[in-house]
């Protein structure tokens, strides 16, 4: 179900602050036109710890309500405190989301035996298909393989979303768990989550052509885009991509605090990049980095 590539979904907010559930609709429509093959709302990409409970439920009852029949939805539902990722994960599966991604807890730093046991429990009590998340960059915490090989054996935790970075440590993972276990790369420089926001089409295809063997055809879709990966993480995400989403005329400049608009010399960055890509046109006026830092002002 969970194969192929899934958007981690940005979140659209109107200047105000509040959800902008039409250009959020807007935006999920886009992905599916696109051929993406799975949707990831209320990932940390939708800025899921600044949502409130019910922007959260809305934000995945919308994609849902779009996607249903079309593409499978991944919810977001992680945290460090098990009992309320548990009673988030059961209102997400009430309202038909098809699967749960759940980021390790972040700044307690449970032992592997904590890992375990937290994601058991989760599983236990929601009887979705589970992906675990694993990011130590944002969470301080590492799922390591064989904690993972001891939780590919739980039903329905059914994959996982690498994001360490840690090359080899992916390849061990591969290397002990079951052939049907999913194993997902969270990062833009090996596959490109994030940056199907902004170029679905092309990332829906470029990892088709790798799913089908043609790697050539995939590294040629890498190669062309790979500045826009980098660009993609020259502040933390989603600062950039937002960014370069609302150059494309996507959606409002707007993230919520703690995140604020990229410097200035990093959004002219992000705007070559695209340029260069012929993303948007060439030769712009000076608005655009004026408008996202007056929309974060308001």
């Amino acid at each position: 179900m969970f194969t192929g590539t899934g958007t981690a979904l940005v979140t659209p907010f109107r200047v105000d602050g509040s959800l902008d559930e039409a250009t959020l609709r807007s935006l999920i429509k886009r992905q599916i036109d696109g051929g993406i093959d799975f949707l990831v709302p209320c990932g940390t990409t939708g800025e899921s710890p600044t949502l409130t409970h019910e922007e959260h439920l809305r934000v995945v009852e919308i994609t849902v309500e779009l996607a249903k029949g079309r593409v499978p939805v991944l919810a977001g539902a992680g945290g460090y405190n098990t009992a309320e990722v548990i009673a988030l994960a059961s209102e997400l599966a009430a309202l038909g989301a098809d699967g749960i991604l759940s980021v390790t807890p972040y700044y307690n730093k449970p032992t592997q035996e904590g890992l375990f046991q937290h994601y058991c429990a989760i599983a236990g009590a929601v009887r979705l298909p589970i992906i675990l998340y694993s990011v130590q960059g944002r969470t301080g915490v590492n799922i390591e393989p064989g904690t993972v090989k001891r939780l590919a054996e739980v039903e329905n935790i059914v994959g996982i979303k690498e994001a360490s970075g840690n090359v080899p440590q992916m390849a061990a993972i591969l290397n002990v768990v079951p052939d049907d276990f999913i194993v997902l790369s969270g990062d833009d420089a090996i596959t490109l989550p994030v940056v199907s926001n902004e170029i679905p089409a092309a990332m829906a295809q470029l990892t088709r052509l790798a799913l089908q063997g043609d790697f050539s055809g995939a590294r040629a879709t890498h190669r062309r885009y790979h500045a826009l990966m980098e660009i993609n993480f020259i502040e933390s995400n989603p600062i950039p991509v937002k960014a370069a989403m609302a150059e494309m005329g996507l959606l409002e400049p707007l993230w919520r605090l703690p995140l604020v608009a990229p410097k200035a010399e990093n959004q002219a960055r992000i705007r070559a990049v695209l340029e260069a890509l012929e993303l948007v046109e060439r030769n712009p006026d000076a608005r655009g980095v004026q408008r996202v830092h007056a929309a974060v002002a308001n």
